[in-house]
């Protein structure tokens, strides 16, 4: 029996998918949840109902921070809400269709959820950097993981005002801390997948940092 589930006393009498309905299992949520990725709140805000891609502006990232600094505006919290709420609902869908594997499909869900969030295919593969999602993620895995995650963002970006420094932390550290909760081989691999991509999408960010010329986040949102 894998570590994620024989760590768990309280699923052992539900089903657990095997077989030919593992694999169909595992389409179905990945599927589900890379479409429900897709649903960047960015892009839809600023392209459908301010009629001005995110993409466009700034950074050019279809990203939180890039639309409050292009945008602001209350409009900010309907970005909030659809990152938040896409995550939530791919996390819960995971669980329920992997019965008691759950922990393993908060993950698998988790990944294709970021996966979409970063491609969305209906908007040219051009997405996110996934924080906002992530962390949404890591809170519905587990509260230790989101408190490292999120507390180690917090952290970070409120002394340097740097969100990129925060969101790199917040990246490196979910598939250590994953280790550390569910050291299941399969699990790992998906934290690193996960925690990877973080990083990835932050590797113009990296170089901006080392070079010095990283903005610093205001609440002031650029005129």
């Amino acid at each position: 029996m894998p570590t994620f589930l024989s760590s768990w006393s309280t699923v052992e009498l539900v089903a657990v998918p095997t077989g030919a309905q593992l694999v169909l299992v595992a389409v179905i949520t990945a599927l589900a949840s890379y479409f429900l990725g897709c649903f960047n709140g960015a892009v839809i805000v600023s392209k459908y109902i301010l009629r001005d891609d995110v993409r466009n502006h700034g950074s050019g990232n279809a990203g939180l921070t890039n639309f409050y600094r292009t945008f602001g505006g209350p409009l900010t919290a309907v970005v909030i809400l659809t990152d938040v709420l896409k995550a939530v609902l791919a996390v819960l869908l995971g669980q329920w269709l992997f019965g008691g594997w759950y922990v393993l499909g908060k993950y698998w869900a988790g990944l294709f959820c970021l996966l979409g969030h970063m491609f969305p295919c209906m908007f040219h593969f051009k997405g996110g950097k996934g924080i906002l999602s992530g962390g949404t993620i890591a809170i519905m895995i587990d509260w230790r993981i989101a408190l490292v995650v999120w507390g180690g963002f917090l952290i970070l970006t409120i002394l340097t005002r740097y969100v990129s420094l925060g969101s790199l932390w917040a990246g490196a550290s979910f598939p250590f801390i994953t280790w550390y909760c569910y050291p299941d081989p399969v699990i790992v691999v998906l934290g690193f997948a996960c925690g990877g991509l973080v990083v990835w999408q932050h590797r113009a960010n990296i170089k901006r940092l080392l070079s010095g010329t990283e903005n610093k986040f205001s609440l002031h949102r650029k005129s």
